[in-house]
Order: structure tokens, then sequence, then C-alpha cells
């Protein structure tokens, strides 16, 4: 798991954490061409547009609403549930998770301002992130955050299938803000939301969210 810092503000409209991969892939594909090998040369351009539209960064805009809480991730509602408690907090809770597919915009956002309170990290299997026991099985990192008022939601990052490295750039204690961003999981993965008992849900299982701008609900 990268703990490396992420900048306030996007420098480029490319992720941080895949600046690396883009400037080897582009070097790559200049010495296949500098060297003659202009089919290889060829194929190594598509591999190096993809990765970069892969690690796009884009703005977004966050809504305003201090009690409106944001999906901390692109992707489409896989679930969306009460249940009794869950290995985070020990009370009956919402939980909605969000599919993140490898064509989604994978830089995750904080989704409500508040404190971190915990980093909790897990090892674990690489099933596919579609499934219910990837929460519990898979590589994951969660974020237990306190908001200003006392209240705390947690929101976890899962590793999938293809997906094997989680990225997360905040730490204990550090103040965040909603729409930061603090993450992302490279080549697609799952992203749940564990939310108090009062929270008004806004979204259903189906929709599509997009991070740091789509509505989850209400901290009520």
């Amino acid at each position: 798991m990268d703990k490396s810092k992420w900048p306030a503000k996007a420098v480029l409209p490319i992720a941080m954490p895949g600046v690396k991969y883009v400037v080897a892939a582009i070097l790559v594909t200049g010495m296949f061409f500098y060297f003659g090998y202009l089919k290889t040369g060829g194929l190594a351009l598509l591999i190096t547009l993809f990765i970069t539209w892969f690690f796009r960064d884009p703005e977004r805009r966050v809504p305003e609403g201090k009690d409106l809480l944001v999906s901390p991730a692109d992707g489409r509602v896989i679930v969306v549930e009460r249940i009794a408690r869950c290995e985070y907090m020990d009370e009956p809770c919402w939980k909605v998770s969000i599919f993140m597919n490898v064509f989604n915009v994978h830089v995750n956002r904080i989704p409500f301002s508040g404190m971190i309170e915990k980093v909790q990290y897990h090892p674990g299997k690489f099933v596919n992130a579609s499934f219910d026991k990837a929460s519990v099985h898979n590589e994951r990192n969660a974020l237990v955050i306190r908001t200003d008022d006392g209240r705390r939601y947690v929101c976890v990052q899962i590793a999938g299938l293809i997906a094997r490295r989680i990225v997360n750039c905040v730490k204990i204690r550090e103040q965040v803000h909603k729409g930061d961003r603090y993450g992302m999981i490279q080549f697609g993965s799952r992203l749940d939301l564990y939310l108090p008992m009062g929270f008004d849900i806004r979204v259903s299982p189906g929709d599509k969210t997009s991070a740091g701008s789509t509505i989850i609900g209400r901290m009520c």
C-alpha cells in the first residue's frame, strides 16, 4: 500500500501515482520509434495512450451543502443495505458499496469532512470485487473518519481481481475535507461506505456515481 502524499490540487490531469507509469511508457515508446521498430512502437503507443487515459484525474464540482456526503469513487452502486455491525463499527449501520471497473476514473475522494481517527490496513486475497465476500476477504484499507459534530463513518478501499495496489495518502489525526483526493485503487475495484443509521440514503443499486460530486445522502 502506497502512502505518498497527494497534492491538494492536481498539477496535471493525470493522477499522481500514475505519472511514473506514463513517463516510463513514453520513454519506451520513444525508444522503439528511435531504433526503427515502427510496428512495436505503434503498439507501445496504444498502450501508452491507454495508461494515460486510465490514470486521468479530472476536476470535480463538489456539492456545497454541509450535510451532504458525496461518493468516494466513480462506478456503480451494487449494495445498499442495513447491517447489524461491521468490523469497523460495533453498532447497526448502513453499508453502501460502489464497484469500479477498469474504465472508471480511479481517483478516490473524501466523502465528508472530518478528522482521520483510524487507518486500518488488512492484507488479503484478490477475489472479484463485485462479490460480497470481497468486503471481508480481500486486501483493503479502511479510514475511520470522525465528523466535526462527533459522528463516525468508514470508507474502505478494497482491492479486486485485477487491482492489486491500494494507494492511501492520508494519516491518523489529519483533517480532511469533502471532495479532497486521498488515494486510488489501480485497475478496478470497490469502495465500501459504512454510515450511521440516521443517515438519509439517496442512492440505489444500479446508480452510477462520480467521485466528489454524486450525492450519496445526508448526514441527518
